[in-house]
């Protein structure tokens, strides 16, 4: 079962003050206790869907694909009229998500795979729908929910990269830790330029928690985002 973590947890702001105006530095083992997710992975998960790399590798690149679109799509919704350092955010962001998916695509070919026509991601579906219609509050919890999705699959790479036996896919796994690491900062402190602090918090630590029920919904198998194996093995 998921190892819940209370509301209790890091607050907004301290997770913001810990490095959010740059990328955090490479490290040589990801720490998935710097983020502030309601759950936890355990290492089972990750051999089990490594166990079907070409399509892990598969449904990866359709998530790249989808990171860089949605940072293209926010290019031009900055709040009111203007907001410093959004354009350039969210062009560094397309950026990296472009370069990840030239990545994950070239291992991918180079290992004999290909990719799909199409892709499903009932996990981001879920995560779509706690989006709230109308200004600011639309445009706020879209960069929740992106923060969420980079600060989930930050975790799940890390414990790919613990898992891995393949010593490229566990050197990948870990540079994508560190980058997806620095995304959910980005998208953390765009959302606090023009939110208030305590309404921004009081926000995100109730999608951190519809987070953990909606992954804790998905069925197994291999992708970035599923469940847990059906044996279900205990956390440690």
């Amino acid at each position: 079962m998921w190892g819940r973590l209370g509301a209790g947890g890091a607050r907004l702001p301290d997770i913001i003050e810990s490095g959010v105006d740059g990328l955090p530095v490479t490290i040589d083992r990801p720490d998935a206790a710097r983020l502030p997710l309601h759950s936890r992975t355990p290492i089972e998960w990750g051999r089990a869907v490594l166990a079907e790399p070409l399509r892990l590798l598969t449904d990866h690149a359709f998530l790249e694909k989808k990171a860089a679109t949605n940072a293209m799509e926010l290019l031009t919704r900055w709040p009111n009229d203007w907001l410093d350092g959004w354009v350039e955010a969210m062009t560094a962001v397309a950026r990296d998500e472009a370069a990840h998916l030239a990545q994950v695509t070239r291992i991918l070919l180079a290992r004999g795979g290909r990719l799909d026509r199409h892709h499903k991601n009932p996990y981001a579906n879920g995560l779509r729908q706690l989006v709230r219609k109308g200004e600011p509050t639309e445009l706020l919890d879209r960069l929740l929910v992106a923060a969420l999705i980079e600060a989930r699959s930050a975790e799940r790479f890390g414990v790919l990269a613990a898992a891995s036996d393949d010593l490229e896919l566990a050197a990948f796994y870990r540079m994508l830790f560190t980058s997806e690491l620095g995304h959910y900062r980005v998208f953390l402190r765009l959302a606090r330029g023009f939110t208030d602090e305590a309404v921004l918090d009081a926000r995100w630590q109730e999608m951190l928690d519809a987070e953990a029920g909606i992954l804790a919904e998905q069925e197994p198998g291999p992708r970035i985002h599923s469940g847990l194996p059906r044996e279900g093995a205990a956390l440690r």
